[in-house]
């Protein structure tokens, strides 16, 4: 019996949508399977949304998402989607560049089979990649702001005011403690029953 949940066969699915064949040729739908085949600066460009002119994104909008009304979106539902716009626009861009045989026809078949495969896993990817972005980018700031915070004080307790301020500060802070312990040993030996347990330990002795 054909066993659903064995992991070679997810494989083979999962595989199975990321490819299309084209005059027995195997082209690769998801973008992220040519990184053996292209540089550093190309992987980021794939990666890092905004690498596409706001211009390019907008006039491409309908073509892959045709479904929708953008003025139903808010900002940041349009924000996604651009991005899941400018990922299409990079995959197809990919293909080109490695499959230059592929003619008008051939590439509408791709970009067919594109929108209907990748169009849920492109989303994700959008919103994972700006979680982490967020993520990074306020430990960053945070990171900034303790540092300025450390900064500001080191700055401070350098500087000649601070240390004829704290002069008398740390006297007064002397002065008090002796007193304290002082007075602390006076009352002690006025107290009555301190004595008592004196004498008492005397006469023991």
């Amino acid at each position: 019996m054909f066993n659903r949940k064995n992991p070679k066969n997810k494989i083979r699915n999962h595989l199975r949508k990321d490819v299309i064949e084209i005059d027995r040729k195997t082209i690769f739908i998801n973008p992220f399977l040519y990184w053996r085949r292209f540089d550093e600066n190309t992987n980021t460009w794939l990666r890092e949304p905004g690498q596409i002119s706001a211009k390019k994104i907008f006039s491409n909008r309908n073509r892959f998402f045709p479904e929708l009304d953008w003025n139903d979106l808010n900002e940041e539902e349009k924000l996604i989607k651009d991005a899941t716009v400018e990922m299409f626009i990079k995959t197809m861009e990919l293909i080109t560049v490695f499959h230059p045989q592929l003619n008008s026809e051939q590439l509408l078949e791709v970009e067919r089979k594109l929108l209907i495969q990748k169009k849920i896993s492109f989303e994700k990817w959008v919103k994972k990649s700006f979680a982490k972005k967020a993520r990074i980018e306020l430990n960053e700031q945070r990171k900034f702001q303790r540092n300025k915070f450390i900064r500001s004080w080191k700055d401070w307790l350098s500087l000649d005011n601070t240390h004829q301020a704290f002069l008398p500060i740390i006297v007064v802070i002397f002065i008090s403690s002796f007193v304290g312990w002082t007075f602390g040993i006076s009352k002690n030996s006025c107290n009555p029953y301190f004595e008592e347990n004196l004498n008492q330990s005397i006469q023991d002795s």
